[in-house]
């Protein structure tokens, strides 16, 4: 029987890292593989020898990471739409993988106040259409849903959230994302219960920051757009707290997650949480400070807070002692070091350099 660490063993080991070994020669389906996650995703995997098939449905900003990473030389980019479950259905039994992973997802709180439907219809129908599909292909033995920490019922207190919390979600994107968590807990009770078919498990984690982000609405992409064209920096709700994590941080989770549940079914049919250390709970303002200090700005940053707008969550942290008992994955990166990295790989975008080998050295640096 596999020895599992006691919760002193994983607070003391070193972090768990995802395994080469595993990876190469395996063949991964991602679904969202052109966006920010997605990306820094593939080239991980790829550097490991996983053979990778990516589905969606667009490359989502200009700039984009996945183009700057050149990933369409390293991988089967496919276009397609998660509420289009014959093409998916389709695309996931044409690439046979091992293993599916899930990250396609409209993924911005303010966009989904414009966009109810087709947030929900995303998050929502999206995630149950790479159930069904990854279920209905033969071979494929582990799905993993990525949703947010954002899916829990948020009562804004100090405390951290665990699995066992309900979901909920006030605004769309939020509630889209506790509605994901419920529909892969129903898939994973209902069509999984076989030990040797299909594994389930949901992996939820923070604010990430990173190189390479551009989508709007994010402070750190904000930021960098204002300081490398030297317009205004404006920020939103400089008081409020999010528990910030380098994006390598909750990927090595996912990853060791994915490992591991595909060894062992104990470890499959639940949500994991993949948060940063108590250290890395700054404020907005805090977060654009430290930017702006390595990054000088001629006037700094403004608070362009609207008192009518949108809600949006002041404090939501989580508890990952969870996943450091049983997976023994913990946090390798300061705060310090997660903007430090983030700095730089901008810096060597403003001035055209190459960005997929700064990534890979990056990872190297990480897994060191």
């Amino acid at each position: 029987m596999e020895q599992r660490q006691s919760p002193l063993e994983a607070l003391v080991t070193p972090a768990a890292l995802p395994q080469r070994g595993f990876w190469r020669g395996r063949t991964v389906f991602i679904t969202g593989h052109t966006g920010f996650k997605g990306s820094w995703l593939s080239l991980w995997l790829h550097a490991m020898g996983a053979k990778l098939v990516g589905f969606s449905k667009d490359i989502p900003t200009d700039p984009s990471l996945f183009q700057s990473f050149r990933l369409h030389e390293l991988m089967t980019d496919l276009r397609g739409d998660v509420t289009d479950l014959s093409a998916l259905t389709s695309a996931i039994a044409a690439a046979k993988p091992d293993i599916v992973l899930h990250l396609a997802a409209q993924s911005l709180v303010r966009l989904s106040y414009a966009t109810p439907v087709d947030t929900y219809a995303t998050n929502v129908m999206g995630t149950v259409n790479v159930l069904e599909a990854a279920r209905q292909t033969p071979g494929v033995k582990l799905a993993l849903m990525v949703t947010s920490d954002k899916c829990y019922e948020n009562r804004e207190w100090i405390w951290a959230y665990r699995e066992t919390d309900p979901m909920g979600g006030f605004d769309p994107y939020s509630n889209s994302k506790g509605c994901a968590e419920l529909v892969a807990s129903a898939y994973a009770r209902s069509f999984a219960s076989d030990p040797n078919g299909l594994r389930i498990v949901s992996a939820r984690a923070g604010n990430v920051i990173g190189g390479g982000d551009w989508a709007l609405d994010r402070l750190v992409p904000d930021l960098m757009r204002g300081l490398i064209s030297g317009a205004p920096l404006n920020i939103r709700s400089p008081h409020s707290v999010r528990p910030w994590q380098h994006v390598l941080e909750p990927l090595s989770g996912y990853l060791v997650l994915s490992e591991r549940a595909y060894e062992d079914a104990s470890l499959a049919s639940q949500g994991w949480n993949f948060g940063p250390d108590s250290d890395s709970e700054k404020t907005v303002a805090t977060i654009a400070n430290r930017i702006c200090d390595q990054w000088p700005a001629k006037d700094g940053w403004v608070d362009v807070s609207d008192p009518a707008q949108v809600h949006e969550a002041h404090l939501l942290k989580l508890d990952s002692a969870k996943a450091r008992i049983h997976l023994g994955w913990k946090p390798r990166w300061s705060l310090d070091d997660a903007l430090d990295a983030s700095v730089a790989f901008y810096r060597e975008h403003a001035k055209g350099g190459d960005l997929r080998a700064l990534g890979l050295q990056q990872i190297a640096a990480y897994t060191a």
